[in-house]
């Protein structure tokens, strides 16, 4: 990206690696070829010539948001699958639902998905999901950022294992170094130990991550402690999978005796929390988030795909991330805005593996940002611009995007999206994607 970007007078939200987050105010952003170069007091002496600026007067910028664990084209699944219970989700909505897509709705889907994460300040996501080629093909086409990995059964066989790892080898570093990727294994009830291996010495091979399902909730733990006398984290450890660096997403039936395997390789671990669906489902406990960190293991928001979570909105996972931990360990200490903050900025970043590129508004790294508008009526007063972030702020507050120096959002107008077009095509194939009456499933759950 050539040029140079100006984003003038706004206030910056500084997210340190530890302790409390800051309002710097009235700064300038200087951006040349897609990284932040400065970040300076407004009308500080220094060159100003720019190809772009824009004005950020009365708007707080922070860090582009990063939404851990998502399946983006599950937006065509939307309010789908509502009052049904883990299994009736899967084996009676979503699995048949999932027999119906094609390589076309699944590029249609994750443009919706992408169009919305835009309007709601996510500048990066980690995906997993089916047809990953037209996944990449959207994010390259609006100009996101994403860690994508192609979801994998074994009962899928050894061609799509294989097609799996060519798409890593064809995609990763793909549009000028806005994707990324990693390999998918579903979960450990999905796919035997033998995949896993394989999967994980490719994922050493190629100098990449696993993104999986695992101790998604405790009676899965229960399952496979009764069946194979061993956690999922341990089917992770003993398969190399943790030893490769792994994505988990949820966790919520990590246990106690997990936790010294993931300190093992808390370097290259992370666990990425999505709390509203495990609030739908009725799932207890949530993720262990408190017992993680201090086991050095990182940890970041997600919102599931929208089948679930119904949003990708990442302001209501953090809060929802907070609202949830501080009632889990009884706690109203834990959890404060400035560690929510982090979890959803820098955490993201690390659990991605991109903690030197994004997740900070500092010389050096990638101009990811947005600039959020605090000054609505659920806002106001406006005594701690954190707290609003955390506990008042929407999704609508967003004003204008900039990833990799490129602006997508301008003034709430979305500069690479048809946002009609693209909407009359969604709405065109919902019907077939929502028929289930013909029997099939991409997968039976039974954990």
């Amino acid at each position: 990206m050539s040029g140079v970007l100006v984003v003038a007078g706004c206030d910056v939200l500084r997210v340190p690696v530890e302790g409390e987050c800051e309002i710097l105010r009235a700064q300038d952003i200087v951006v040349a070829d897609g990284r932040i170069q400065e970040v300076r007091p407004t009308g500080a002496a220094g060159p100003r010539s720019a190809a772009e600026v824009i004005d950020g007067r009365g708007l707080l910028a922070v860090p582009g948001l990063v939404n851990a664990h998502t399946h983006s084209p599950m937006t065509l699944m939307r309010g789908a699958a509502e009052d049904v219970t883990v299994e009736g989700w899967f084996n009676d909505r979503v699995w048949p639902m999932e027999s119906n897509l094609t390589p076309e709705d699944v590029r249609v889907g994750a443009l919706l998905a992408c169009a919305e994460m835009i309007r709601s300040g996510v500048t990066t996501f980690a995906d997993h999901y089916f047809f990953p080629e037209e996944i990449a093909e959207a994010v390259a086409e609006t100009g996101l950022r994403a860690d994508i990995a192609p979801t994998y059964f074994s009962s899928r066989g050894t061609a799509a294992l294989e097609e799996t790892v060519a798409f890593a080898e064809e995609w990763h570093g793909g549009a000028g170094g806005r994707v990324t990727v990693s390999l998918g294994p579903h979960a450990p009830y999905t796919v035997d130990d033998t995949d896993l291996r394989t999967l994980a010495g490719h994922a050493r091979r190629l100098g990449l991550r696993l993104h999986i399902h695992a101790a998604e909730h405790l009676e899965q733990t229960e399952a496979g402690l009764e069946r194979r006398g061993i956690t999922p984290i341990r089917v992770l450890h003993d398969t190399g999978v943790l030893d490769a660096g792994a994505l988990i997403a949820h966790g919520c039936g990590i246990v106690e005796q997990d936790l010294p395997l993931l300190a093992e390789y808390a370097d290259r671990t992370a666990v990425a929390c999505c709390p509203k669906v495990y609030l739908k489902h009725a799932l207890s406990p949530l993720t262990p988030v408190r017992a993680l960190l201090d086991a050095g293991v990182t940890v970041a928001v997600g919102t599931d795909g929208a089948a679930g979570h119904n949003t990708l909105d990442v302001w209501e996972a953090l809060r929802l991330v907070a609202l949830t931990q501080k009632q889990q360990v009884r706690d109203a200490t834990w959890m404060t805005v400035s560690d929510t903050l982090r979890l959803a900025t820098r955490g993201g970043a690390r659990a991605l593996g991109l903690q030197d590129r994004i997740g900070a508004l500092e010389p050096g790294f990638r101009a990811d940002l947005a600039l959020v508008d605090l000054s609505g009526l659920h806002c106001r007063p406006l005594h701690d611009p954190r707290a609003a972030l955390v506990y008042s702020a929407r999704a609508s507050d967003v004003r204008t995007v900039v990833v990799d120096g490129r602006v997508l959002l301008r003034d709430g107008r979305l500069l690479t999206v048809d946002e009609p077009a693209l909407l009359a095509e969604a709405d065109a194939r919902v019907a077939r994607i929502l028929d289930t009456s013909h029997g099939r499933a991409v997968q039976h759950y039974d954990p």
